[in-house]
């Protein structure tokens, strides 16, 4: 909402299309209509957009997903073909692969993939539409987990290698 409330106050409301998906539909309403605003109430394991974006952005959201790998895959063939995905991932505490809490083989696989991560922001980005194809199975998450590296309560996604990707 803030960014809309600059766009409109340089008078480019309405220019950009800036959409906001949350699970809980507890959107304040902005004080005025901002033209290109859309806020939607849905869980993005299953929201499918209705668009291809050229800015997808996840600050502290993936700490609370389960399917993370599943959805940054998801997210990647959202994008235009320059557009960009960036969000906040831990790595090192919200992945575990076979019963172990690891990162470098899930990152070598990522960036495989095309994308890229910077250890010390905690953050993952990838440029340009792309079908992400990662060999592990989701089988769950525990919400337990503890506190992440931002000190808040974290989701640890479980995932088993499955068979490997062409």
């Amino acid at each position: 909402m803030q960014a809309a409330q600059q766009l409109n106050q340089a008078g480019l409301g309405g220019q950009a299309t800036l959409i906001g998906v949350d699970l809980v539909d507890t959107f304040e309403p902005p004080a005025q209509p901002l033209p290109g605003l859309e806020l939607v109430c849905a869980s993005v394991a299953d929201w499918q957009p209705a668009q291809r974006f050229d800015l997808i952005t996840c600050v502290h959201g993936l700490h609370y997903i389960g399917d993370k790998l599943g959805l940054l895959a998801r997210a990647a063939s959202w994008l235009t073909p320059t557009g960009r995905l960036v969000a906040d991932l831990d790595l090192a505490a919200g992945i575990c692969l076979d019963g172990v809490s690891t990162s470098r083989q899930v990152l070598f696989r990522l960036r495989r993939a095309g994308f890229t991560y910077n250890g010390r922001r905690h953050q993952i980005t990838c440029i340009g539409a792309r079908e992400v194809r990662l060999p592990y199975t989701y089988l769950g998450a525990d919400d337990r987990a503890g506190p992440g590296y931002t000190g808040q309560p974290a989701v640890c996604s479980h995932y088993a290698e499955s068979s490997p990707v062409a």
